[in-house]
């Protein structure tokens, strides 16, 4: 491993390292087909057979802000929730279903299962998988955390749970900042892992003394702060809403940074009439819900249609469709199961998670 010079951020990933990645994560792209788009008739039909299937099993639908609106509109009308994975979390762990039916991805599933191991826990997919999640595996990221037993390990929720089992602190983009300035405050060293963004970030807000781990995710990273300037010319009336997982040149341009939650009340509560919006276009349903009249204007990415990995879309968030909802809650396939002892120690700084951000101190 070699440390690169980069403001008081130590990379632990060396260029075989990042190729390594790279094409582990074009690997899981190339798989990440999206479903066929239904006709409005068998869209009726699997919503109804849905909410039959949800009644007879006590199920309820735990749902991102980037899957496909009509998951989202069937959470809400059905009962469930759709939020960020903070309050999805929290909406699986207090409800009263018998079954949790997770539209996101995979470690979305994982935690719903760690702090619910008494419900089932379906997904559409288990292929839905992150970038973040990828880049960080167990051996490596716990190898990096004995090497520094120093400092206190905060991570990120897009990781496995085997590395939330690793860590002291687990955390979500809307409490990040607020619980790592607690830690720095309180004397401690941090160890960040997966995202570099939004790592950086908080280590400009905060002032905490941060080791990064290198990975980001593969949406965000593609917002460009040259293409996101030029088209503030074009909108100069436009608030830029930015997630801190966008890179620090995007984030610089932004009048708001926060987590998709964070995101959808400034929209809902700036004045501004049009927003350009740095993050997985699966928001602006909700965006739109939420501040009508408004206008939203996806920010630039790296390039267009087969030139670019995501183009603002999560390839593994478009894998959740209704069909597969259907077939998952009537078949009972894509079961989501975490080893009961790995979950026991998963939970620990998961509760702190919850505890801190109920409390807004540990």
């Amino acid at each position: 491993m070699r440390e690169i010079d980069h403001t008081r951020v130590t990379s632990v990933v060396d260029e075989e390292r990042l190729i390594a990645d790279s094409l582990l994560v074009k690997r899981h792209l190339d798989r990440a087909v999206p479903p066929g788009v239904p006709s409005a008739r068998e869209r009726a039909a699997y919503r109804g057979a849905i909410m039959e299937l949800l009644e007879r099993r006590n199920a309820m639908i735990v749902a991102h802000y980037y899957v496909d609106a009509d998951l989202q509109e069937l959470a809400e009308e059905t009962g469930g929730f759709v939020g960020d994975s903070l309050e999805m979390a929290r909406f699986g762990r207090d409800c009263d279903a018998d079954v949790l039916l997770v539209a996101g991805v995979r470690f979305m599933g994982e935690t719903a299962k760690i702090l619910s191991p008494d419900k089932t826990v379906l997904m559409p997919t288990l292929e839905a998988t992150c970038s973040l999640d990828l880049a960080c595996p167990i051996d490596e990221f716990s190898r990096f955390c004995d090497a520094h037993p120093e400092h206190t390990v905060v991570v990120y929720a897009n990781t496995s749970a085997a590395v939330k089992a690793r860590a002291d602190w687990v955390v979500t983009s809307s409490i990040a900042v607020d619980l790592v300035d607690h830690l720095a405050a309180e004397g401690e060293k941090i160890l960040w892992a997966p995202d570099r963004h939004l790592g950086a970030y908080i280590e400009r807000v905060t002032g905490a003394e941060m080791l990064l781990w290198d990975a980001a995710c593969i949406v965000h990273e593609e917002f460009k702060a040259r293409g996101l300037r030029d088209l503030v010319r074009v909108y100069p009336e436009a608030a830029v809403l930015a997630h801190p997982e966008s890179p620090a040149g995007v984030l610089e341009l932004a009048d708001f940074v926060g987590s998709t939650t964070q995101i959808i009340r400034a929209a809902r509560e700036f004045p501004n009439r049009q927003f350009i919006v740095a993050t997985d276009q699966g928001i602006f349903h909700k965006l739109q819900m939420e501040a009508p009249g408004k206008e939203f204007i996806v920010a630039p990415t790296a390039g267009n249609g087969a030139e670019c990995r995501s183009c603002a879309s999560c390839p593994w968030m478009g894998m959740n469709s209704l069909q597969q909802l259907h077939d998952s809650l009537e078949t009972g396939g894509n079961e989501v199961h975490v080893d009961f002892q790995l979950g026991r120690q998963a939970m620990v700084p998961l509760q702190r998670m919850l505890d801190f951000a109920a409390n807004r101190r540990p």
